[in-house]
């Protein structure tokens, strides 16, 4: 089948590789026998979110964020009634936190996110930056990642990693990260996510195809450099939530 991608602002929220989630999970969809056809989505240029199979933001820095909410403000309305639908969405990085209530800068000035959920974030000078192994409620083997942020977001009941066992979460070290709601997937954790993580790419283009009535085969392609990597990182960080 045809699936439909949207990407906002690639050029302007694109930290740490973050156009690989989308890259990632087009081959792996191509390589089940789909075709993807992706559609940026760039500032100032008007966008029909209907029918759309999975939308995307990848992250930015604290001055980009600002610049992509001036925009992506617009379709508020149109992400919030497409989540409520089960389209599958991933928000990478500072991207996530576009979808709460507000987001606070560090000198106190207020934004209006698009209130997908009843979350707010406060930014800070101090960056908090370290690597995460975590797990999740959506499949057994640990999350891995690397965070670099500067905000603490609170009221999020719902998190996408509910344990962390190295690293920072939502509200500080320890604390469970990002958000997850149907099939709307975010966490502030870049590497990126869905290259370092092959469960989560897994589990969404299973979301993306669930919503077109279709489940992912039982036999499908393993990317052994992808699977490698992760066991590595991931055996790595779990002996150094041992250490004292």
């Amino acid at each position: 089948m045809e699936l439909r991608f949207l990407h906002f602002y690639p050029d302007l929220m694109n930290l740490y590789g973050s156009y690989a989630n989308v890259s990632v999970l087009r081959r792996y969809l191509e390589r089940l026998g789909h075709t993807v056809v992706v559609e940026a989505i760039l500032p100032g240029k008007e966008a029909d979110l209907t029918g759309a199979d999975f939308l995307y933001m990848g992250a930015g820095t604290e001055r980009a964020q600002k610049a992509a909410l001036a925009d992506f403000a617009c379709y508020g309305t149109a992400v919030r009634a497409a989540a409520e639908d089960g389209t599958a969405m991933l928000f990478a990085g500072t991207a996530m936190e576009l979808l709460g209530r507000t987001v606070s800068d560090a000198e106190g000035t207020v934004y209006e996110g698009i209130a997908l959920a009843d979350f707010t974030t406060v930014q800070g000078k101090k960056r908090l930056v370290e690597d995460v192994y975590g797990t999740t409620d959506l499949y057994p083997e640990a999350v891995v990642g690397f965070m670099n942020k500067c905000g603490v977001t609170t009221g999020i009941t719902t998190p996408l990693l509910t344990t962390v066992s190295l690293g920072y979460g939502n509200e500080g070290e320890g604390t469970p990260e990002g958000f997850h709601w149907k099939n709307v997937f975010a966490s502030e954790l870049t590497g990126p996510l869905l290259v370092k993580n092959p469960r989560m790419l897994e589990t969404a283009a299973a979301a993306i195809l669930a919503r077109r009535g279709e489940a992912l085969p039982e036999e499908r392609p393993v990317d052994t450099w992808a699977e490698a990597g992760y066991a590595i990182t991931a055996e790595q960080l779990r002996l150094r939530c041992k250490r004292p």
